[in-house]
C-alpha cells in the first residue's frame, strides 16, 4: 500500500488583515474569531488524534497573542512565518521586503529556535521574496502552485511545498460558500486520487492542506476536518510537520 505523509497547516494569520487594513470593528471580530474559538478548537482536535501541525504565524500576532503562540508550542506543533502584519510581498520594495521578513521572523525566534518555513500571506511573492527568504535561513517556502509534490528551488537552496486553492479552507467555506458535504467530498477525493496516483515517488507523495482558524474553527466546518482526518487514518499516512517532512527529503 501507498504511503502519504500528511502535512495540516493553519494560517494564523487572527486580525492581522483587518488592523493592516484599518477596517471597521465587525470586520476586525472577524479575525479575532480565530483567536477566541479557532486555535483553542484546532488544538483541541490535533490533540484528540495526536497530530502535530505546522502554524504558520504573522509576526504581529506572535507579539499581540503571546499565550496562544505558546499554547501552539508547547503542544509540540511547528512554527512557521506568515508575514508580519499580512503583506502583499508583490507590492513591496526589495527593502521592505527584508524589513518584513526581520519583523516577521524575531517575534517568532521567542517560542522556536529555528524557523524553518515561510508562506507568503495571498500566496503573492515578488520575484524577489523567495531569494530574501532563503538568505534570512529558511529551508523551505509553501507558496507556489507549479506542482503536487515537494520539489527543489536548487538556484534559492529552498524546498517548495506546492499549495491549491481547493486545498484551501478559506476559498472552500468564504469565498465560494461550499457546503460541508461538497468540501468534505472535494478534499476526499484529492487524497484517494493521491493515493492511487503512480507518477510520484513514495518520498515525495505529500499531501498538503490550508487552514485558516477564522474560517475552519467554525464548528460544521470543524467537524469537516475531524471526518477528514478519520478517512485519511483508515490508510496508510503519517501525520507530520512540514518542517520534519522537508528534512527528511534534504537529507535523503
Amino acid at each position: 500500500m501507498r504511503h502519504i505523509e500528511v502535512c495540516l497547516t493553519f494560517d494564523f494569520d487572527a486580525e492581522s488583515v483587518q488592523v493592516r487594513q484599518k477596517e471597521e470593528q465587525g470586520r476586525v471580530s472577524k479575525g479575532q474569531f480565530a483567536v477566541r474559538r479557532g486555535i483553542p478548537r484546532i488544538l483541541a482536535l490535533l490533540k484528540k488524534y495526536g497530530i502535530k501541525a505546522t502554524f504558520f504565524t504573522c509576526g504581529w500576532v506572535a507579539e499581540k497573542y503571546p499565550e496562544l503562540v505558546n499554547k501552539i508550542v508547547d503542544d509540540d506543533h511547528e512554527l512557521g512565518a506568515h508575514g508580519y502584519l499580512h503583506e502583499y510581498f508583490d507590492q513591496l520594495s526589495t527593502q521592505e521586503e527584508e524589513t518584513v521578513i526581520e519583523k516577521m521572523t524575531t517575534p517568532l525566534l521567542d517560542f522556536s529556535d529555528k524557523i524553518k518555513g515561510f508562506r507568503a500571506p495571498y500566496w503573492q511573492l515578488s520575484p524577489n521574496t523567495l531569494k530574501l527568504v532563503s538568505e534570512a535561513g529558511y529551508i523551505y517556502d509553501s507558496s507556489l502552485f507549479s506542482d503536487d509534490r515537494p520539489y527543489f528551488i536548487p538556484s534559492l537552496n529552498l524546498l517548495e511545498f506546492p499549495v491549491e486553492w481547493f486545498l484551501d479552507d478559506w476559498v472552500i467555506f468564504e469565498i465560494h460558500q461550499h457546503s460541508p458535504t461538497s468540501a468534505l467530498d472535494i478534499w476526499k477525493s484529492q487524497f484517494d486520487s493521491f493515493m492511487e496516483i503512480e507518477d510520484i515517488s513514495t518520498n515525495r507523495r505529500v499531501f498538503t492542506l490550508t487552514c485558516h482558524p477564522a474560517a475552519i474553527g467554525h464548528v460544521y466546518r470543524l467537524n469537516v476536518l475531524d471526518k477528514l482526518i478519520n478517512h485519511m487514518k483508515m490508510n496508510n499516512v503519517t501525520f507530520q510537520k512540514m518542517g520534519d517532512v522537508a528534512d527528511q527529503i534534504i537529507n535523503e
